[in-house]
């Protein structure tokens, strides 16, 4: 797979920037309800507060749906993220209110999509755990049970039943959920947002946070804004404010690619009639869906930790991007002379339990982060009930399961450089068994010829 002419996103490979950039603070303002992060997660607290009539301003570092609201795959994902099997070993009372949560946050996302007329190119298709093995499809049994004892909706089946790439031994089908343009998304919730009396300041980076008499001050290079409350809904970045609880997330960044233009029938050739997005059941996943153009979109595989704050505006390491080409050429032998066009890269915040939390620092600072890759569906979702429980003082059921009465969370484990590079090699040695044992099999059904002969079959896979 070519990778010699990529071009290298800066923002994302999915729309352009928009250039109609809201302006920044400029002076001193007053407001009930401060949100810090325009994301969908950010956008959407405050589209529900301005809803309810609250006086709200949003504080938008660059512009609403800049960082990865705007870079992911576009997978709408009806199933909590993180590994489902340690989930539930470690925290299996939690995991009925987990599936809850991730199937209303995707029939929310279905929702508001419907009601707002956002083209954003969504196909409620599913999407499906795929398995590269026998050994991952075992995993996908135990996976789905899991699932289904949590209340879940899930489908098991082999590819063919699936209609997946017949590169894949099977996998299990999230009923809810499926794939769509995330910038489309984003940006298309960003003109709804503009439609309503919440001032939305973009250019805005806050720079500190103050608790004052009555409230908190948020400055910005040109202004400061005083709330009464604020909420921060800017995973990824969140470690930039000493007022965030320590350990709260590790910032990550993540990377897509995306093919160029492939002939429609070598695409029909695979045998993806579902068009279901795909993650595969690796430490750390490989993601693969169809485009609207024709194209496939592919990423993550390997994760680069972010060390310090601010967190940098970054274009993909072409290593990165070759490594990702190597998975794509072994998942889908037979477009492995199709080129890669565009690669992007986004920062996502994992936690060290992978679930999302949410909690409340002191009586006026509201969080809510880390959704650990799941954030298309369970963002804008958990952002609307932040909105409702800074209104009402309340916490909605669906919330609850994340909630942290206490702001103190543990030093993450294996999230270092090393420990990074050792789960991608434990990856990659399974990846180098498992093809053996295929080889292996596919030896012993092919028809029995001479030694001569096997030698040289051999030799060509």
């Amino acid at each position: 797979m070519r990778i010699d002419r990529v071009a290298y996103e800066s923002f994302t490979g999915w729309v352009d920037t928009p250039h109609d950039l809201r302006p920044a603070v400029d002076g001193n303002l007053t407001c009930e309800v401060a949100v810090v992060g325009g994301g969908i997660s950010g956008m959407s607290t405050a589209l529900r507060l301005a809803d309810r009539g609250q006086d709200v301003v949003l504080l938008e570092s660059a512009f609403c749906g800049h960082g990865s609201s705007s870079r992911n795959a576009g997978q709408l994902a009806g199933a909590p993220g993180g590994d489902l099997q340690l989930l539930n070993l470690l925290s299996r009372k939690k995991m009925p209110g987990m599936m809850r949560l991730a199937e209303h946050a995707a029939s929310h996302v279905e929702n508001f999509i419907a009601e707002h007329e956002i083209d954003c190119d969504y196909e409620a298709n599913g999407n499906a755990f795929a398995a590269v093995s026998r050994g991952q499809m075992g995993r996908v049994r135990r996976v789905a049970k899991i699932v289904r004892r949590s209340g879940g909706h899930v489908e098991v089946g082999t590819s063919e039943e699936l209609g997946i790439p017949r590169g894949f031994v099977g996998g299990m089908r999230e009923v809810i959920g499926g794939v769509m343009n995330p910038g489309k998304f984003s940006l298309g919730m960003r003109q709804v947002l503009f439609r309503t009396d919440a001032r939305v300041f973009e250019q805005s980076p806050v720079t500190s946070m103050a608790r004052v008499p009555g409230g908190v001050v948020l400055t910005t290079p040109h202004g400061e804004v005083t709330a009464k409350q604020v909420v921060l809904a800017t995973n990824a970045f969140a470690g930039e404010w000493d007022i965030t609880p320590k350990n709260l997330s590790v910032p990550i960044y993540v990377v897509e690619a995306e093919t160029e233009p492939i002939d429609p029938d070598r695409l029909t050739a695979l045998g993806w009639t579902s068009r279901m997005g795909l993650v595969t059941q690796h430490a750390i996943m490989e993601n693969y869906r169809l485009t609207d153009r024709n194209t496939i979109v592919f990423g993550v595989r390997r994760l680069e930790r972010g060390t310090s704050y601010p967190l940098p505006e970054k274009t993909p390491d072409p290593g990165l991007v070759s490594e990702l080409a190597r998975g794509f050429a072994r998942r889908f032998p037979g477009l492995d002379d199709v080129e890669v066009e565009r690669a992007w890269g986004g920062w996502i915040a994992i936690t060290s339990s992978w679930l999302p939390v949410a909690g409340k620092v002191g009586d006026d600072v509201y969080y809510s982060i880390a959704c650990n890759g799941h954030g298309l569906a369970q963002a804008p979702y958990v952002g609307t009930m932040m909105a409702d429980l800074v209104m009402d003082r309340a916490r909605p059921a669906d919330l609850e399961v994340l909630w942290h009465e206490k702001p103190r969370y543990p030093r993450p484990m294996m999230m270092g450089r090393t420990g990074l590079r050792m789960i991608w090699l434990v990856d990659r040695f399974n990846d180098m068994v498992n093809g053996s044992r295929r080889n292996a099999q596919r030896a012993l059904e092919s028809p029995r010829t001479s030694t001569s002969s096997r030698h040289v079959d051999a030799g060509h896979r």
